[in-house]
């Protein structure tokens, strides 16, 4: 099982980064060989599944999360979602937290805890920099991309 976290300051106002963020179809496009689906299909909230599926065919797995804090940001206060992993072949937990930054921009802060089933942990290093790697990729991209 690994952790690890990504920050960024964003030239936007923190309920915009947040917009980018949570729209959930849009990870499918931010992350390579993966399509999302939402159920149910209407606004976020707890109890909401967002299922990654990411891979070529029959090498393809579902990485469901399910929303279990919802909360975003208003009037001047920090938004927060967590999002548990509920997969057979990937758990863990995910955070995205966006508070106001300085001149109108807004700091964001993605934190995720993942353990690959079958994984040994001697590749923890790996699954670490891995992760680092492709979030900090798709986080950059969420919020480059109106």
């Amino acid at each position: 099982m690994v952790t690890f976290s990504l920050e960024r300051t964003a030239p936007l106002p923190p309920a915009e980064s947040w917009r980018r963020l949570t729209a959930w179809h849009r990870h499918g496009g931010a992350v390579p060989l993966t399509r999302v689906t939402v159920v149910p299909a209407g606004p976020t909230a707890p109890g909401t599944l967002v299922v990654a599926r990411t891979g070529l065919g029959p090498l393809a797995f579902a990485d469901p999360m399910e929303v279990t804090v919802w909360r975003p940001p208003l009037d001047g206060a920090p938004g927060h979602c967590r999002l548990e992993k509920r997969g057979k072949l990937v758990r863990g937990w995910a955070e995205i937290d966006v508070r106001p930054g300085p001149g109108g921009r807004s700091r964001v802060v993605w934190r995720e805890e993942l353990a690959v089933r079958l994984l040994p942990s001697l590749f923890d290093g790996v699954l670490a920099r891995a992760g680092r790697y492709v979030f900090g990729r798709a986080v950059n991209r969420l919020l480059r991309q109106p």
